[in-house]
């Protein structure tokens, strides 16, 4: 069986932040998304779950950290090419988020960008070259 990540991430407006991710290319799976969650899904293995505070709460006792001023996680997602990388961080700036909240990084073989959404959460959007990658031992 495959498996499958699901990230977690506690919302202040559940319906702006469906629509952002939306936005970015992820798509909403109805069946695991009501009043209090939704699911969005950016590819079979890789789902975000987008959590009013009240639901979040009902998964740990810790404070819910305020993304736009501490950092938790950074939450990193592969692209296909480097205007795939350009684009989805234009989509996600073009949504409400902010573009670049961290260094664009260019590397040559490896080139990624950044974004924060409404929230302050921050995806990290990388690519990076098939023919740079060592074969497996």
């Amino acid at each position: 069986m495959t498996k499958l990540i699901f990230v977690n991430l506690p919302v202040t407006d559940l319906p702006r932040s469906t629509a952002f991710y939306e936005a970015v290319g992820a798509r909403r799976n109805p069946h695991f998304s009501n009043e209090t969650a939704a699911c969005l899904v950016f590819s079979d293995t890789i789902h975000a779950m987008l959590l009013t505070h009240a639901r979040y709460r009902d998964f740990t006792v810790k404070e819910i950290a305020d993304a736009h001023r501490t950092s938790q996680v950074l939450i990193c997602i592969s692209a296909e090419s480097r205007q795939e990388v350009d684009d989805m961080v234009a989509r996600a700036a073009g949504a409400g988020g902010t573009a670049d909240p961290g260094p664009v990084q260019d590397h040559g073989l490896m080139y990624g960008r950044s974004f924060e959404d409404p929230d302050g959460h921050v995806w990290e959007v990388m690519w990076m070259d098939p023919a740079a990658v060592p074969p497996a031992a």
